[in-house]
């Protein structure tokens, strides 16, 4: 495939953007959104533009390997007869930058479909030419699409009698109760993000961390439009201390071996699944080693 390039480099992979440089056109990638699913085509592939009625209104998402990229809300299956998928779903099976753009294509529609109407004056909002943000026309209110920021952390320690390090994973109260996973939570305003896992971890397993580092980052479309994980690693502040849930949030803490992980881990498409990897494959490589 070919498309947009900067110099002679190709975009590969995907590239967000609000503006394409002009209509759809029929081979572009469509993401036809119904409610909270994803249409592929029956087979499980991503639709194109003439696979869409040629009056749809498309919203530019950006482009995937350089092939632009347009998202569309469906009114009813009738639309577009093709198979409904959660974001969970579909991003277990395709590679990941189509699941960034799958991701990307449900925050902005559902951004697009609660950001209608203006919460200073009650005007219709209008869309703001090449950008995903909106204005007001009566009081000129700008409205763009806002992230929600959230970290997890993988916090180790020294296993007993100077073995292999332990992980802290947890069982959380409420979604996917049946995973051990990460530390995690919302950034709050006016925190930064290592504040935000200090206290995180603070509250929900009562316990202190150092040697804070950044390990990266992952668009998040299951907790909703616009919420972007920001992952990090840790060492657990006193080896010795145990968690204690803060019984709301979590329901349950331990301290595994890297050898000794439970099977019910996150999916292998999410952040946390790639930080608990990487937490294991570092403490087998030998001291001194990259």
């Amino acid at each position: 495939m070919t498309g947009p390039t900067v110099g002679s480099t190709p975009r590969v992979g995907f590239q967000p953007g609000a503006d394409l440089g002009g209509p759809p056109a029929p081979t572009d990638l469509a993401l036809p959104v119904l409610g909270a699913k994803l249409l592929t085509t029956a087979d499980g592939a991503v639709p194109r533009v003439a696979d869409l009625p040629a009056d749809t209104r498309w919203v530019p998402l950006g482009t995937l390997d350089g092939v632009p990229a347009w998202a569309t809300e469906l009114a009813t299956p009738d639309d577009f007869p093709g198979r409904a998928r959660g974001w969970a779903s579909l991003a277990a099976e395709v590679p990941e930058p189509l699941a960034t753009l799958a991701g990307r294509a449900l925050a902005v529609v559902t951004w697009r479909r609660t950001h209608r109407w203006c919460g200073a004056c009650r005007a219709e909002l209008t869309d703001q030419a090449g950008e995903t943000a909106r204005r007001c026309p009566g009081c000129g209110l700008y409205v763009p699409m806002q992230l929600s920021a959230a970290v997890l952390v993988a916090i180790t320690r020294p296993g007993p009698e100077g073995g292999a390090d332990e992980l802290l994973l947890v069982r959380h109260a409420t979604g996917p109760t049946g995973l051990w996973a990460l530390v995690a939570g919302f950034v709050e305003a006016g925190e930064t993000l290592e504040a935000a896992v200090h206290r995180e971890v603070a509250e929900e397993v009562g316990l202190t961390v150092d040697r804070l580092a950044y390990f990266g980052s992952q668009p998040w479309a299951i907790s909703g439009p616009g919420v972007l994980l920001a992952g990090f690693t840790a060492r657990a502040g006193d080896p010795r201390a145990e968690p204690v849930v803060d019984g709301r949030e979590l329901i349950q803490a331990r301290w595994f071996g890297l050898d000794e992980l439970p099977a019910e881990l996150p999916p292998a498409y999410s952040i946390s699944r790639w930080l608990i990897d990487e937490t294991v494959t570092a403490g087998r490589r030998p001291p001194g080693a990259g």
